[in-house]
């Protein structure tokens, strides 16, 4: 290792010319570099118990009381591990460590820690303590990175990526003004978390000042486990589409309208809540359509439905097979509804488009897992992350662990303690190559 002179302790090494495998050199790093495996369990299991219910579930809803406990027990992490601490604008907390060039852009990691209602404890948290865990590992080995290192913490992940996306400057005013589960609009409560909702601007990052975005997560579905595989590399974040869909008919009485001269909107939307399923599920890849949603009216039992509003959530890699998808979808409704004299109708709510993650990011988790010892595959996400957001100003890569039986969002959310050091030793060693290479 060589030492710096100008600026920082000779007592401090740097990571400087990378070798093949990413690193300053053999001698540089040391193989045996990795986290403190009883600190990470032991960590998380103190982030369990802030927000927990009766029932056992994690609720550190989005600027609740909880939510702001949690913070700060975040904080108080990142001090022990020597980083320096700010709230941005946004409301999202950073800690910094600073590189040895200061010309380089920042390496970006962490994740989230607020939760849905009865929650499980890993979502998010798992990726926040192992960031802060890499800051403190450097600290403790007086190993200090090219670029500066910092690990976020984003706010109110959960109910639309709203902290990830306004450093992307993708918060509008009406964005602001949208309630949350809390009973805060977004705006109060990001003022209610330390933030400056009416100063957004000063929270933005621009393409060039991010090297990368690395986010450490629970896989929140089946697929390592069922493959009894280690690490997932993610190839990217999958872009969600959403409808409203409106079916009219005509509501009359049960007993007395015949069969023949009914207008049954739910008769329709029944034949079109199948059509989704096997629509998506006869078209080659690996897209998933849901209709999670539906209310019929008046909704008497004695009384034949007049009106079915539903919701239709398609998700896939690619924004044109979306687009595909939910044509065909359409078409087949309004065939449905034509059929019995009704109409349908389809109001776009939401959209998130597809996040491909950087190839060299990737290269580089494979790297690592393969020095490790654990073993990889390639994955995709169908969950949205922030990794999603920070992809349009940013070359970002995610690493995912199992989760047992891919449950998650409740309390029976699991990851093994050996799958988590894992991901946490890949997430570690995966920023040093990056801060060789980039």
């Amino acid at each position: 290792m060589s030492e710096i002179n100008a600026g920082v302790s000779p007592r401090v090494t740097t990571l400087e010319k990378p070798d093949r495998f990413g690193f300053a050199s053999a001698a540089a790093v040391d193989r045996q570099l990795v986290v403190d495996d009883g600190r990470i369990l032991d960590r998380l299991r103190a982030m369990a118990e802030i927000g927990r219910s009766p029932q056992g579930g994690i609720n550190r809803i989005a600027y609740s009381s909880a939510d702001l406990q949690g913070r700060d027990h975040v904080m108080d992490l990142m001090r022990d591990a020597g980083l320096e601490i700010r709230i941005d604008a946004a409301g999202n907390i950073v800690g910094r460590r600073e590189g040895w060039d200061a010309k380089l852009p920042v390496l970006l990691t962490g994740s989230h820690i607020d939760s849905v209602p009865e929650a499980g404890i890993y979502d998010g948290t798992v990726g926040v303590i192992s960031a802060i865990e890499v800051a403190q590992v450097l600290a403790e080995r007086k190993l200090l990175t090219r670029h500066p290192l910092e690990v976020i913490v984003f706010q109110n992940e959960e109910e639309g990526l709203f902290g990830s996306r306004a450093i992307c400057g993708d918060l509008s005013d009406s964005d602001l003004d949208l309630p949350s589960q809390s009973g805060k609009t977004i705006r109060e409560g990001i003022e209610y978390i330390g933030g400056k909702p009416d100063q957004l601007e000063m929270a933005r990052r621009y393409p060039g000042e991010i090297a990368a975005y690395l986010e450490y997560h629970i896989e929140q579905g089946p697929a390592l486990e069922s493959d009894c595989i280690d690490i997932g590399i993610v190839e990217g974040i999958v872009g969600v589409s959403r409808w409203e869909v409106t079916i009219e008919g005509f509501s009359n009485h049960a007993g007395t309208t015949p069969m023949n001269g009914r207008k049954d909107a739910l008769i329709v939307a029944a034949g079109f809540i199948e059509a989704v399923n096997r629509i998506i599920m006869n078209t080659a890849g690996l897209q998933v359509g849901t209709v999670g949603r539906i209310r019929a009216l008046p909704g008497a039992p004695n009384v034949i439905p007049g009106k079915v509003i539903l919701s239709l959530d398609v998700r896939d890699l690619e924004s044109n097979k979306i687009e595909h998808l939910y044509q065909e979808i359409s078409d087949e409704g309004k065939q449905l509804a034509m059929a019995v004299g009704a109409s349908i109708t389809f109001k776009q709510t939401s959209v998130q488009f597809p996040a491909l993650t950087e190839p060299q990011v990737r290269q580089c988790i494979f790297d690592a897992a393969v020095e490790l010892g654990v073993t990889s595959k390639v994955v995709r996400s169908g969950a949205g992350h922030d990794a999603q957001a920070i992809a349009r100003i940013a070359p970002m890569g995610m690493i995912f662990i199992p989760s047992v039986g891919g449950i998650s969002h409740t309390p029976m959310e699991y990851s093994r303690p050996t799958d988590i050091i894992n991901g946490a030793n890949v997430n570690l060693r995966t920023l040093l190559k990056l801060d060789a290479i980039l």
